[in-house]
């Protein structure tokens, strides 16, 4: 029998060595602090949740076909272009699989930082070397510089998390069309932007599309997300992730939010339009009181402050909790500015914003 006295040496020094995802859970009245839906969720997803928890006791389908069928009609694409569709636990699970199905030991990701903070831990534990390059000035991405780096894979994130900036379709294409190796855009935040990419993947096979259904579509908890790129790209990937990875409920309530009328789809289009005007006039307040958020895209701000973890905690005795980010690069001159410290701030109905901005105010006045 081995012993157990010494059993962290037994375990991939990489992996020991990888910090744990900790952000602060602190319990406010008002959460805006990780960008899901503040509206809820689709009724029809609910009313999904319901009638499927009596087959609790029955495996999913293997690799979640109906969604898989579903997905496409939403996206106007067909398995008759060469496209697929892979989906998994959350969006976190297709890029972790996409990383496992196409770099070997030793590769290289490259991405421009900051961008989402998972993707060098992903990068490490699939045994990739993560290589960032800086953002320009006004948040933006140098093709040129991702291009030139050669690597197997080259990370996209439009709308960005946490900057909340869209890419252009000039940086994408010409990324898309130049990059040596597998490009994955991640438009974890694609319903609040004003266009997406995907029609790229009928025109370039080496390209992959990453969505979820925890931010606009309001199933946070539920963890699905979804892949969609051409047959020979995607099979690659669902070999990565195994079967089994959308459990039952979480397909019907996806499903089901997809599914044309009010209470599905609809609903979701309605509620991220509402998250995109009230983004606007957060901003606005927000600049009124000083403060310079960067262009929006997404269903958040970001907003660079100094003293960014004062003000958060702050706030959060105040009842609302946002996200503080500190350490990030300070290429970009509204970062230097603030030491590389910013706020993120999630984007719901407009009174609970009226109790972000009153936190906010009454924050710096103690800051």
């Amino acid at each position: 029998m081995i012993s157990t006295c010494g059993i962290t040496t037994l375990a991939r020094r990489d992996v020991v060595a990888l910090p744990r995802y900790a952000p602060d859970i602190t319990p406010c009245v008002v959460d805006v602090s990780d960008n899901v839906n503040l509206w809820g969720a689709p009724p029809a997803a609910l009313r999904a949740l319901t009638t499927t928890a009596m087959s609790a006791s029955r495996y999913p389908s293997v690799y979640a076909a109906p969604l898989r069928d579903a997905v496409l009609r939403y996206l106007g694409l067909s398995d008759g272009q060469g496209i697929d569709v892979v989906s998994a636990c959350g969006s976190d699970d297709v890029l972790d699989a996409t990383m496992r199905a196409f770099g070997e030991p030793g590769d290289e990701i490259v991405f421009a930082a900051p961008t989402f903070a998972m993707i060098p831990t992903f990068a490490r534990l699939n045994g990739l070397v993560p290589v960032a390059v800086p953002m320009t000035p006004d948040y933006e991405v140098d093709p040129q510089q991702l291009v030139d780096r050669r690597a197997k894979i080259t990370y996209l994130c439009s709308p960005n998390n946490p900057t909340s900036t869209a890419l252009s379709r000039a940086t994408v294409e010409y990324v898309v069309h130049h990059a040596a190796g597998l490009v994955v855009i991640d438009e974890a935040y694609a319903e609040f932007a004003p266009e997406s990419f995907v029609d790229l993947v009928t025109k370039v096979e080496r390209l992959v599309v990453i969505r979820t259904f925890s931010k606009a579509f309001g199933l946070a908890g539920l963890r699905v997300g979804y892949g969609v790129g051409s047959t020979d790209v995607v099979e690659p990937i669902i070999r990565a992730r195994g079967p089994y990875k959308v459990n039952a409920l979480a397909e019907a309530a996806a499903i089901a939010a997809l599914g044309e009328g009010g209470d599905g789809i609809g609903w979701v289009t309605a509620h991220a339009a509402l998250a995109v005007e009230n983004r606007a006039r957060l901003a606005a307040a927000l600049r009124r009181l000083g403060f310079e958020p960067a262009p929006a895209a997404g269903n958040f701000l970001f907003v660079p402050v100094a003293r960014a973890q004062v003000i958060a905690q702050a706030m959060c005795r105040g009842g609302v909790l946002v996200r503080a980010l500190s350490g990030l690069p300070q290429d970009i001159p509204a970062l230097a500015a603030t030491g590389g410290n910013a706020l993120r701030i999630g984007v719901g109905p407009w009174d609970a914003m009226e109790r972000v901005l009153d936190a906010f105010v009454e924050a710096l006045a103690c800051a």
